[in-house]
């Protein structure tokens, strides 16, 4: 049955979500027992299980959940903004900026200073890179001319990159950026969370308040100004949101991609092609996708653990082109 409900598909995709971080909690290289998993969340019991629930698995669930929603809702509010079901963060750049800016870090040895350097610096290039896209695409930009932009700050941004690999002045240092460059949510703790938490949810909130003016949007955007939508600030708050909400989770995840593609297409079928209400689902959908993404990379067997990015790329390429075939043959 066909869920045409935007309540309905909240509920369901917030179930399955709080069941798959349940679930997270005693999946991993050694499986715990409902008794001490109770005891690793209450702090009491044996030390090791305090540990590996409290500092291991716990921070590595809401990561997921949040770095996975991140992507989820930014990919639906970019969808919406330009009106293309094959948009994802990585059209208008934001990711790829990011993710320079952890390469910097790494690069001149920055990173090696604090656990927050990295955060810092690959919040601070997705937002300056959103700054130059909206410089570059002008007050009354259209959907081909942030389009256009966003690709071009994207390839400089992946540019670079390349060339910090190449210019790596040591083998350690290039081996650090390409497994950051991998994404994964291993190692990471609660310093993490608080770190990049806020700016996750700024851009959040962000994208959310956009849920009004994106159907509208869908009618194109002469319509839309007819209808007295600010196109101006619909665009803004669809940018920085996604560089924040973004910005923030690629800054302690580092690269994953196909998420922000691939949730929104997920929740469709069940609350429909309205772009406002397809939000919060996506979001939702994208937390899940990350979290269950996560759990298997943790349970294969293997001498050497997946990278995330590594799975979410196996796991979306495929569906990326036969959504690109799906497409073509409805455009008949």
């Amino acid at each position: 049955m066909v869920l045409r409900s935007t309540y309905g598909a909240t509920a369901l995709l917030s179930s399955l979500l709080a069941l798959a971080m349940i679930a997270a909690l005693f999946l991993g290289y050694a499986p715990l027992s409902v008794g001490a998993v109770f005891q690793g969340l209450v702090g009491q019991g044996d030390e090791r299980y305090v540990f590996i629930v409290q500092d291991i698995r716990l921070p590595r669930i809401l990561l997921g959940a949040m770095v996975g929603g991140s992507l989820g809702l930014a990919g639906a509010a970019i969808q919406g903004l330009l009106r293309n079901p094959l948009a994802d963060p990585s059209v208008i750049g934001v990711s790829s900026s990011a993710g320079l800016g952890a390469v910097v870090a790494i690069y001149y040895g920055f990173a090696a200073t604090s656990a927050v350097i990295v955060p810092i610096f690959a919040i601070t290039f997705a937002i300056t890179a959103m700054l130059v896209l909206v410089w570059l695409a002008g007050k009354d930009a259209s959907v081909l001319t942030l389009i256009l932009a966003g690709v071009a700050i994207s390839s400089l941004a992946a540019a670079l990159t390349s060339l910090a690999m190449n210019m790596s002045p040591n083998p350690f240092s290039l081996n650090d950026i390409i497994l950051w460059l991998l994404g994964s949510l291993a190692n990471r703790s609660f310093t993490e969370v608080w770190i990049a938490g806020p700016f996750m949810a700024a851009g959040g909130v962000l994208l959310l308040l956009t849920a009004r003016a994106l159907p509208a949007l869908s009618l194109g955007e002469d319509a839309a100004a007819t209808l007295g939508i600010d196109l101006r600030r619909v665009r803004l708050q669809t940018i920085f949101g996604a560089a924040f909400a973004v910005g923030g989770g690629v800054a302690v995840s580092g690269a994953i991609g196909f998420v922000g593609l691939v949730a929104p297409h997920l929740v469709r079928p069940l609350v429909g092609h309205d772009p406002g209400r397809l939000l919060l689902p996506s979001a939702l959908a994208g937390a899940l996708l990350l979290v269950l993404a996560d759990i298997g990379v943790r349970v294969i067997p293997g001498d050497t653990e997946l990278k995330l990015g590594v799975v979410t790329a196996l796991l979306g390429a495929p569906f990326f082109l036969w959504l690109i075939i799906y497409t073509r043959r409805t455009m008949r």
